[in-house]
């Protein structure tokens, strides 16, 4: 009789082990094109790993989460919002005995496709090309046609399907992908409130009392609750929820957090210019498209209009690389001449 390979005997282990509604490796929907199998690790978790060496991973490391551009070293971006959403994703997954692997794979890919300066690049972008642009939609068109010089990572259709629902409008089809869902939520809100604290555009007292009765009286506190809510209410259950409660009073902190800080002139001070900046860099590659790297302009020989290849090109851009390019087109440069 042939000998298993790893994998195979993960997939058993599987089986046996894992909650009757987690999503099995075994029973995945597939790649859009067929490969060989690795000996080793099952399809999610090479899904995981690929998304993880990809550069558009590296590139959220310098991508706004809220404060653009933060002088200190310890607010979050892009990287670490990410990063703490696989975390607490992780945590309720393995607790209901989920599929941790497609779990993880969902939550490091689900921001991909955010813009530079966050939401605010977002919104610009959303205006300017034809169709709109929604980064959840844009981070599944990375995975499958803009990573690896157009060939795509080939991913299955469950983390696909998980990234491309992460919104709060939207509904995963795998409770793997409705726990990144709500862990999305429970991250930025708690996260971008201990930044705001951070950055002293609100105090832990301002937050209504009712609220803090309910989630806890600091950041600590209230992830705990959050974390522990879903894993308590979702229990021995096909469906991934939060109790009444508790997701009343997340949404209450949500509201709270869009009137104290996602809408607060100190936290958004710089927002008129990165917006003014990602729609003149728009405006100038409409006009000079083959300044553009040549990947993207390959792009419009297939097909592909030419605002949706500059949107490719400047939603993929870091914070950094957007002022420089901004800087190269629109600011004056020093005349250099020899001697005195």
């Amino acid at each position: 009789m042939e000998e298993l390979t790893i994998r195979e005997q993960i997939e058993i282990m599987e089986e046996k082990n894992l909650s009757p509604y987690a999503t099995l490796n075994s029973n995945s929907r597939g790649r859009e094109r067929e490969e060989e199998e690795c000996d080793i690790r099952p399809m999610f978790q090479r899904d995981r790993d690929r998304i993880l060496h990809c550069k558009a991973f590296r590139r959220l490391k310098n991508k706004t989460q809220v404060f653009l551009t933060p002088l200190g070293d310890h607010y979050r971006t892009r990287l670490s919002h990410t990063l703490e959403v696989s975390q607490n994703a992780r945590t309720i997954s393995k607790a209901l005995r989920l599929n941790e692997d497609l779990t993880e794979a969902i939550a490091l890919g689900h921001d991909l496709g955010h813009t530079p300066f966050g939401h605010s690049g977002e919104k610009v972008l959303n205006e300017l090309v034809d169709g709109g642009f929604i980064h959840s939609e844009q981070s599944v068109r990375i995975v499958e046609l803009l990573e690896k010089d157009g060939k795509g990572l080939n991913l299955t259709w469950e983390v696909r399907d998980g990234i491309k629902n992460h919104r709060t409008s939207c509904m995963p089809h795998t409770p793997e992908g409705k726990v990144v869902r709500l862990c999305d939520k429970i991250a930025y809100v708690n996260s971008d409130m201990d930044d705001a604290i951070r950055a002293e555009i609100l105090a832990e007292e301002d937050i209504p009392l009712e609220i803090r009765k309910t989630l806890g009286f600091s950041v600590k506190k209230r992830l705990n609750t959050l974390i522990h809510d879903v894993i308590i209410t979702s229990a021995d259950s096909p469906d991934i929820r939060m109790s009444t409660e508790i997701d009343g009073a997340l949404s209450d902190l949500r509201k709270f957090m869009f009137q104290k800080v996602y809408t607060n002139p100190v936290a958004k001070g710089e927002e008129v210019k990165a917006k003014r900046m990602i729609r003149e860099l728009f405006k100038y590659y409409m006009q000079h498209p083959f300044d553009m790297p040549d990947k993207f302009l390959r792009m419009t020989d297939d097909g592909v209009a030419i605002d949706r290849v500059i949107a490719d090109y400047i939603s993929g851009m870091t914070d950094q690389y957007a002022v420089t390019k901004f800087n190269e087109y629109f600011m004056p440069k020093a005349w250099e001449v020899d001697g005195y």
